[in-house]
């Protein structure tokens, strides 16, 4: 590969930056110090003498073994945007009725104010790694809350349909910015064997916002909605104030000072950070090497495998229907003759504690294991909700719908808040190379907010056409997805960036 290994711990979590243009920027990656045992990640460390011998005669402390006080405090902070992004996708579920009625909206006008959301965060998306890598991680994120509170306090105050749109829009941005540099941020700082479930938390967290306006949404009006998502901006504007920048941008901007300060917070203050900080400069100078990466190059052989696999996973997430039942679970409730506040708040209810499931299988079950039976429940909740459709159609056996369709939609969000959520990000940041990372990302991160723009517009009118037939075709997608997954999706759990593209390879 001609890649100059500083250090086999120094591994790939998430995509680098760049943006949906010519070049890539530089790749940034995990911060993990190295420690020469191979068995090292299943010691226990328990004693400073089992210390000492994880990491060499030295005694050096190891980082894994000491405080992640700050990498957890920084966590908590970056996934405030996680949060706000839940929030941006949750709020039109519970809120199309009362802006239907105060505002006059048509259905063809508030399918706009659903989807538009996915253009600003297409936007976004292909600008996202130009801004993290020129401004830094923590300063992106503070200009996205800062929009978005402009976005939300444009949709509080609104009397028509364009002042509705134009704060969506901005919140479309600022979630397009997020869904990008949140898990680049995590990824950056997370120990490699806590890698899986600190980059759920960015799922998590979304599943955490989305439910929050689910379930407050059934209880308040649509203008009071929006301080739920004006708090967590809030929360993130200030929580920056108390955490390190990543030391890996630090040291590719060359901030010397910084990035030793950085990094000596994030592994605690009596960890001897020296060795760490040598391998991260030396693996930043190998990366100088690198040809600057272009667009075409992504359909080299070498890069082909990579890029079918991560774009096809986000085509198959986004086939799946993720976005029509998100943003229209009040009016696919309510169609189906079932209250459409309860139902919301029941999916509100059970997405939290299924994610978080999920997030503690990561890194156990393996990827592939969780795409396979995610897909295969979001597959059982469609059929069953396309049942229910049809059944109302035919006049057959009315007694039945609501609770097919209840029991078919929170099958089908349960199922996929533990895997084809989180999943495709996760497999997506650890599967293309390191010189085409930055491009390869933007690609992927555009082609979802596509795919959630096509599903999210159509999809009042696909129920218009056939409510049946709508989910039926979404339960024929998820089928199709574990036959992809079967096929072509790699297993990732636990290997390091080298270990995954010599995988690949052997595949290509």
């Amino acid at each position: 590969m001609g890649i100059v290994r500083a250090a086999d711990d120094v591994e790939a979590g998430v995509v680098g930056s760049g943006g949906g243009g010519g070049g890539a920027a530089m790749t940034t990656e995990p911060l993990l110090r190295h420690c020469k045992e191979d068995d090292q990640e299943s010691k226990i460390r328990g004693s400073p003498e089992a210390a000492a011998s994880d990491c060499g005669s030295e005694g050096r402390p190891d980082p894994d073994a000491g405080s992640l006080r700050m990498v957890l405090l920084s966590t908590a902070v970056a996934v405030c945007g996680s949060f706000e992004f839940g929030t941006c996708v949750g709020y039109s579920a519970p809120t199309q009725s009362g802006i239907v009625d105060e505002v006059g909206l048509s259905i063809s006008e508030f399918a706009i104010f659903g989807s538009i959301l996915t253009i600003g965060a297409m936007v976004g998306a292909v600008t996202s790694g130009r801004l993290a890598d020129f401004l830094g991680r923590k300063m992106a994120m503070r200009i996205s809350a800062t929009i978005c509170i402009f976005g939300w306090l444009s949709i509080h105050l609104a009397k028509s349909a364009i002042m509705l749109y134009f704060g969506r829009i901005l919140l479309g941005f600022s979630t397009g910015v997020l869904s990008y540099v949140v898990p680049v941020f995590i990824a950056e700082i997370a120990p490699k064997n806590l890698r899986g479930g600190l980059a759920t938390s960015n799922q998590l967290l979304i599943c955490s916002g989305s439910s929050a306006t689910y379930i407050i949404g059934a209880l308040v009006a649509w203008r009071n909605l929006v301080l739920v998502g004006l708090l967590p901006c809030v929360l993130l504007l200030a929580g920056l104030f108390f955490i390190p920048e990543s030391p890996r941008w630090l040291a590719n901007v060359g901030r010397e000072k910084e990035f030793h300060t950085s990094l000596q917070k994030l592994r605690g203050e009596d960890a001897d950070v020296s060795e760490e900080a040598i391998e991260i400069k030396e693996y930043i100078e190998s990366l100088r090497g690198f040809p600057e990466a272009r667009l075409q190059d992504l359909f080299l052989s070498k890069n082909i495998y990579a890029v079918i696999v991560g774009v096809g996973l986000m085509v198959f997430q986004q086939l799946g229907g993720i976005n029509g039942v998100g943003f229209y679970a009040s009016y696919i409730f309510s169609s189906a003759g079932f209250s459409g506040k309860l139902g919301t708040i029941l999916i509100g209810i059970i997405q939290i504690p299924i994610t978080l499931f999920g997030a503690i299988l990561m890194d156990r079950s393996g990827r592939r294991v969780l795409l396979m039976v995610s897909a295969s429940g979001t597959f059982l909740g469609c059929f069953l909700t396309g049942v229910s459709f049809y059944l109302k159609a035919q006049g057959l056996f009315p007694e039945w719908v609501p609770t097919l369709a209840l029991s078919g939609i929170l099958v089908y969000i349960g199922a996929f808040s533990i895997g084809m959520g989180p999943v495709p990000w996760v497999v997506m940041s650890e599967i293309f190379s390191i010189n085409m990372k930055a491009i390869g990302g933007s690609l992927v991160t555009l082609v979802s907010w596509l795919g959630s723009f096509a599903i999210s517009y159509s999809f009042s009118f696909l129920m218009d056409w056939s409510s049946a037939g709508t989910f039926f075709m979404f339960s024929a997608a998820s089928l199709v997805t574990v036959l992809f997954v079967v096929k072509l999706v790699p297993e990732t759990k636990g290997r390091t960036l080298e270990e995954i593209q010599d995988s690949l390879n052997t595949r290509r």
